[in-house]
């Protein structure tokens, strides 16, 4: 649909205003003492953004190929080049809010996304803090798009700039935007929501570029806890190093799956949402929360 060349073109000034962005709030947060940056954390998040790199260039040419043999069934096209681009972009973007919700209500999943979160910093690298495995299993949630009539690179570009968008909300600075802004689009305010360990922020505020899913399907939090975001995951691994936070919980998932008692519980491990436990002695983010509106209800 669009010119290779105009692709390539806007993907390199997004990516450049990405890492001028980056820096300049790098240079803030020193300048201001604000310590919003770490060097060991922001070393963490760069490894890790090079390893998802070189996996994504190592399944992108068999990412393509299955989304391009699938197009060759697709059950309708688009002609109108406005339509095309805007339908594209909304339908990836809610594709993703599905991969994205998968990947905190299954635990096999989350134990590859848990990576993205597990840092206790919030700032424009902590988006670079990849779902280092995600592109093995990404392309299954995308190919409804090219049975719509969506060729793969156009799939492929449209993802790219989601994702771009997603990297620039990753920021603790505070951006004023007109509401009607936060009521379509995800906010850095929304994101910080998203990256919280806070009991009521769990699990909320799953979009990438559009916020109205959160809205539709009640996942949706405004940033508006008395008490000041606490970054990460509720159980911090005690090693940080790159290595164990790419395998810290499939080693507790796996733990968790061989005390199982049966081989039904240990498939429920796998499928069930982190936190979830046969006898009880952990807790899904959902049963916490219970938890906590019936506490503040009671001392209101």
């Amino acid at each position: 649909m669009f010119h290779l060349n105009a692709r390539s073109e806007a993907v390199t000034a997004l990516v450049g205003l990405l890492v001028f962005l980056t820096l300049v709030e790098i240079g803030l947060s020193y300048w201001e003492n604000r310590k919003y940056y770490h060097r060991g954390d922001t070393i963490t998040n760069i490894y890790l953004t090079l390893l998802a790199f070189v996996l994504n260039l190592v399944v992108k040419v068999s990412t393509f190929f299955v989304l391009d043999y699938a197009w060759q069934f697709r059950l309708f096209e688009i002609k109108n080049v406005i339509a095309y681009w805007v339908i594209l972009v909304v339908t990836q973007d809610f594709l993703y809010w599905m991969l994205h919700y998968v990947g905190h209500y299954c635990r096999l999943f989350w134990a590859m996304h848990v990576t993205h979160h597990s840092s206790e910093h919030f700032n424009l690298t902590t988006g670079f803090r990849s779902t280092v495995f995600e592109p093995l299993y990404r392309v299954f949630f995308y190919l409804p798009l090219a049975f719509m009539g969506f060729n793969a690179i156009d799939i492929l570009y449209a993802y790219l700039l989601t994702q771009l968008y997603g990297n620039i909300v990753h920021t603790q600075y505070q951006i004023k935007l007109p509401k009607w802004y936060g009521w379509l689009f995800v906010t850095p305010s929304h994101h910080r929501v998203h990256h919280a360990s806070n009991i009521p922020y769990l699990d909320k505020n799953m979009g990438m570029m559009f916020i109205i899913w959160d809205r539709i399907f009640g996942t949706f939090r405004e940033e508006n806890l008395p008490e000041p975001i606490r970054y990460g995951i509720t159980k911090q691994p005690d090693d940080l190093g790159p290595v164990n936070i790419l395998f810290h919980e499939w080693k507790a998932l796996l733990q968790d799956v061989k005390h199982a008692p049966d081989f039904k519980t240990k498939w429920k491990y796998f499928f069930n949402p982190p936190g979830w436990s046969h006898d009880g002695h952990t807790q899904t983010a959902r049963v916490m929360q219970r938890e906590y509106d019936q506490q503040h209800h009671k001392s209101a």
